[in-house]
């Protein structure tokens, strides 16, 4: 049974690190090989709860109701409400005010259901450990993780709680998140002095920390809040999140238009008063102007936009760490992507082996049965099974715990008769040797009688060179260089057909202190098959026609890689242009000439690479004025997917430090969902930019129509009140239509946009001045006839101008589609939230005419069927010049 959570207990905890790797699991009660049952682990979450921080308080319900008044947008209605009342128009202050709570009403829900919607985003990506329950190696969510667990951890991990280190093989961890010293620091598992300083506690790995090398198991002592890294986070007051680069760029936007509209009203009641209007009503006018310049929408509506982005995203699997990988997305326009798991399906199956003298088949082996008498063949199935980091469940299953290699190689072995658990009977394994990115092998110590069998498995180059004997079915004999040259070869073109390809070889003997990685026995080579993934070809070819290139990145052999890059379609009319590591010296040794320069722009594959060339790749795509999106899985990956603009982890095998560095989490691992997020990014930024645009020349027109009658000597067409009851129902509703649109794939058969260009850049400029003056002359021609040729009286005509701007704005919605999509069919009207937005605001307009006391309040009074018949005709006019004016565009765009 656990021990209560005294205080007595918690301090026993926190000194394990004095006490032997025997006493720590005796005083737990807890096996080293079998872990926690099923039922003590379920006790003990009951005493210790969750193995989870303390969470930062999300924001409340007041902090974002005091959000919404935090904007410049917001500081100019309430001027002109104070102003109002300054000049004694109570109504028209009350009304600003109406406006204000109901923007302000909106700005609130919409926030809080988009925050609400991140949180529940981000608790997608639970980070899971290897854990020892029940006899097995299971992976299991880290909050479940208690006092007493026996967990796994290897290269590339982030350790889940704080250890006590029982085994350690080379195990180095990254403590800059406790400690700011960015050198790993090498772990033991001995005992260690009760007096020794957190920081020099090497048999304790501490939660939060990376695994950069070697592998280790250790137990449970600390959980949540209790750790080292939970004991600093509760110190620590969190910052106020910065703006990411959109919101910046929209309150940018916004700040600008308020002082365009103040200097505009000025400069027009000061006009007005110069022609000997009263001063009262040129108040009234700049009043008015100043709330048809403010689009009031603006910051609700791109909130709305990105959070529902963000959940179409995470519907197509793929998830979003940070805001501006939204926007970047959209701009990438290169990827570099590795090649298992991503443009394979990460499925591997031993498909044959390359022993002395022949071939064998895996399906010949299967289909003979387990006919191993042979030495080379069986010592070959022993190694895959000895040198490896793998656990499977059930025979006949192909499930497991580790890498898909590791995993194929223990399944076609226990086919074979070999079993996975061979070296705890007929080999005990004494020592493990992790893989070593610099000698690219790993190797695993096993007694065998009075000598020390080492088992070793590895790239196959390298294998072949740490060589200098081989295995014949006759015994083992010398191996010369000719013959080095000749498994080479056998290597080159078994993985020109495709096949990855594993090295296997041997020591007898080892002494103390002798390199691992020379002198070995060579065996032979695993041959394994990880097919395409069949949407990959599919998906590069829409990154082309979107102006994107794909360049893969991997481990794997050259041939190989070249093979799985020639399926996917990579490369100019077949053709892969492939270097390795070998090849990148100049690069390496920070040589940057013309000539590398145009060689790298023309390569589609690189194999053998290291994780530092990986980093020098993507400063260096950068430096030619990429967008580069990076794909990566493991811990070496961190810095590369840090420096690049889209750092995009896998999230299924992927390591916890490599998506903790990555800006994008790959669900499934797929490339083609890289493809959607990119296209989502494009829509999302797309969408944006449409309902700037429509609010910002909805709002043009409102100034132009004030102003313009005003120099005319003209009575006020609108009223400040009808100004602020258009911005509410013929804003903000159509625009959040707009931002809800889901586009569709015509975004991805344009280059890539410019990362540094604006929202509102000169070309949309000039479209919201088209579409302003459209909707400008449509209401003021029909205010212009209600009063000279229907002999209208003001408030009439008044009423007409208000009717012609409402559905003038309302139809406007349809101008906002591409320049390169057609009139009827396009993704304005596909969006049904466009349809539902229309009608709503159809039906507000007919209470604002029907129900007396709105009508009231808003100065109008009723149409007859001429006037109405003027308004729906004159409010066409917008939308006939704007379908003119994008066919023109569009055809421009073609000629071009």
């Amino acid at each position: 049974m656990p021990m209560s959570d005294s205080g007595a207990e918690y301090e026993k905890r926190s000194q394990l690190h004095a006490r032997s790797a025997e006493e720590v699991l005796r005083l737990l009660g807890v096996h080293v090989e079998t872990g926690l049952n099923s039922d003590e682990a379920a006790l003990r979450q009951q005493i210790y709860g969750e193995n989870r921080l303390d969470r930062v308080k999300s924001t409340s319900p007041f902090a974002l109701l005091l959000d919404q008044f935090r904007s410049v947008i917001v500081w100019l209605l309430s001027a002109a409400a104070l102003l109002s009342v300054a000049v004694g128009d109570y109504r028209e202050a009350v009304a600003i005010l109406f406006v204000l709570a109901i923007n302000t009403a909106i700005g609130f829900f919409t926030s809080w259901k988009a925050l609400r919607s991140m949180e529940a985003l981000f608790s997608l990506t639970v980070a899971t450990a290897r854990i020892r329950r029940d006899g097995h190696s299971v992976m299991l969510p880290v909050n479940e993780i208690t006092p007493g667990d026996i967990v796994v951890v290897e290269a590339g991990d982030v350790v889940p709680a704080d250890l006590r280190l029982i085994q350690v093989e080379n195990l180095q961890c990254n403590e800059s998140a406790l400690t700011g010293e960015s050198a790993p620091v090498s772990k033991s598992a001995a005992a260690l002095p009760a007096a020794t300083a957190v920081a020099d506690r090497t048999n304790m790995a501490f939660k939060g920390t990376g695994v950069t090398r070697g592998a280790g198991v250790g137990m449970v002592t600390m959980i949540g809040s209790e750790t080292e890294l939970g004991r600093i986070s509760t110190l620590v007051q969190t910052a106020e999140a910065a703006a990411h680069p959109l919101e910046k760029r929209l309150d940018r936007l916004g700040r600008t238009l308020v002082l365009l509209t103040i200097a505009l009203s000025t400069l027009i009641a000061a006009i007005g008063f110069a022609r000997g209007l009263v001063l009262v009503d040129m108040i009234e006018t700049a009043i008015a102007l100043a709330v048809a310049a403010v689009p009031e929408g603006l910051p609700v509506v791109a909130t709305l936009a990105l959070a529902r982005g963000m959940l179409r995203m995470a519907r197509r699997n793929t998830l979003i760490e940070r805001l501006s990988a939204v926007e970047t997305l959209g701009a990438t326009t290169l990827i570099l992507t590795d090649k298992t798991g991503t443009l394979t399906e990460n499925r591997m199956t031993v498909a044959g082996f390359l022993l002395d003298g022949r071939d064998v088949a895996a399906a010949d082996l299967l289909e003979a049965g387990a006919a191993l008498s042979e030495p080379d063949l069986r010592l070959a199935l022993e190694i895959g099974v000895l040198c490896n980091t793998a656990e499977i469940g059930q025979a006949g299953t192909q499930h497991g715990v580790g890498d898909p290699m590791e995993i194929a190689l223990l399944h076609f072995a226990e086919l074979l008769g070999v079993r996975p658990d061979l070296d705890a009977e007929d080999r005990p394994e004494i020592a493990k040797h992790p893989y070593d990115p610099e000698f690219k092998m790993m190797a695993t110590l096993h007694s065998a009688g009075r000598d020390v069998f080492t088992a070793v498995k590895g790239a196959p180059e390298a294998v072949i060179e740490a060589s200098d004997r081989v295995l014949t079915a006759e015994g083992v004999r010398e191996l010369s260089e000719a013959q080095r040259q000749e498994w080479l070869k056998r290597v080159e073109d078994a993985a020109g057909m495709g096949y990855r390809l594993i090295g296997l070889a041997y020591k007898q003997k080892n002494t103390d202190g002798a390199p691992f990685y020379q002198s070995l026995i060579l065996v032979g080579f695993v041959m394994l098959l990880d097919p395409l993934r069949p949407d990959v070809p599919t998906a590069i070819a829409e990154c082309r026609g979107a102006g994107v290139r794909v360049v893969m990145m991997t481990g794997d052999h050259i041939a190989t890689a070249k093979q799985i890059a020639f399926q996917a379609g990579l490369g100019e009319d077949g053709r892969i242009v492939a270097l390795s590591e070998n090849s990148l010296e100049g690069l390496k040794t920070g040589g940057n000439d013309a000539e590398m320069r145009d060689q790298l722009e023309q390569v589609d594959v690189f194999a053998r690479v290291a994780p530092e060339t990986k980093l020098k790749l993507v400063a260096h795509y950068q430096d030619a004025g990429h967008i580069v999106a990076m794909t990566g899985d493991g811990v070496n990956d961190a810095p590369a997917l840090k420096k690049s603009d889209i750092g995009i982890a896998m999230g299924q095998r992927g390591t916890q430090v490599a998506r903790d560095a990555a800006d994008v989490i790959l669900k499934d691992d797929a490339f083609s969902s890289i493809v959607a997020a990119m296209w989502q990014g494009r829509v999302i930024f797309s969408n944006i930019r449409r309902f700037v645009i429509y609010l910002m020349s909805c709002n043009f027109s409102e100034i132009l129509i004030v102003g313009l009658a005003i120099a005319a000597g003209l009575p006020a067409p609108l009223l400040p009140l009808q100004i602020l009851f258009l911005n509410i129902v013929t804003d903000v509703f159509p625009a959040f239509a707009l931002g809800l649109g889901e586009g569709d794939r015509s975004v991805m058969k344009r280059p890539p946009r410019n990362p540094k260009e604006p929202i509102v850049g000169m070309l949309q400029w000039v479209d919201i001045v088209v579409f302003g003056l459209a909707i400008t002359i449509a209401t003021l021609g029909a205010f212009w006839i209600a009063l000279a040729r229907l002999d209208m009286d003001a408030r009439d005509a008044v009423s007409v101008a208000f009717l012609t701007l409402a559905l003038a704005q309302l139809w406007h919605v349809f101008n906002m589609r591409d320049r390169g999509e057609r009139g009827l069919v396009n993704s304005i009207t596909r969006n049904p939230w466009v349809y539902a937005a229309l009608a709503f605001c159809m039906g507000l307009l007919v209470a604002a005419f029907q129900i007396p006391a709105v009508s009231e309040a808003l100065q109008l009074t009723p149409l007859g069927w001429r006037q109405m018949a003027l308004a729906v005709g004159a409010s066409l006019f917008p939308i006939v010049v704007g379908g003119v004016w994008l066919r023109a565009g569009r055809s421009t765009t073609q000629a071009d």
